[in-house]
């Protein structure tokens, strides 16, 4: 009994918060970590573009005329906005929905199942949501900027 309380522990690891003006240039956040963050700022564009979508989904369903103008819009601008900037504000909301889409089923599985609640999984889940939802994005783009 005495030979185990007298063999030394190893040191604890040192947790601490992380300091914005200091470590914040150092710290390697998880992917886990940037599949979070950007699951709520995605939340928070689609939030923030809803006129814009309403707009959009109005004007395309509203009639022949408004459709055409609809497209109009987006081949040579609105207004003093080019198309090219309502193509990329389109393309920041496809982003937003497919990443927040895919992010969230990420969730709901780790919601439901117990073995997806594991560091790897973690890992292997998020670095998936990131790779498919830039991949759909990419190829959406491509669409969307008439490269098919």
């Amino acid at each position: 009994m005495t030979e185990l309380a007298s063999t030394p522990r190893p040191p604890r690891r040192e947790f601490r918060n992380i300091n914005a003006f200091t470590d914040l240039r150092t710290y390697r956040l998880p992917p886990a970590g940037i599949v979070s963050i950007l699951h709520r700022i995605s939340g928070f564009l689609m939030f923030l573009l809803l006129p814009f979508i309403i707009w959009m989904f109005d004007t395309s369903i509203s009639s022949e005329i408004s459709f055409e103008k609809f497209k109009a819009a987006f081949n040579s601008g609105l207004g003093f906005v080019p198309g090219v900037l309502i193509k990329l504000v389109a393309l920041a909301l496809i982003w937003a929905y497919l990443h927040h889409f895919i992010a969230g089923l990420r969730h709901l599985w780790m919601d439901v199942s117990h073995s997806a609640v594991t560091k790897e999984f973690g890992k292997t889940s998020a670095m998936a949501t990131l790779f498919v939802s830039i991949l759909l994005t990419v190829v959406l783009a491509a669409k969307l900027f008439g490269l098919y």
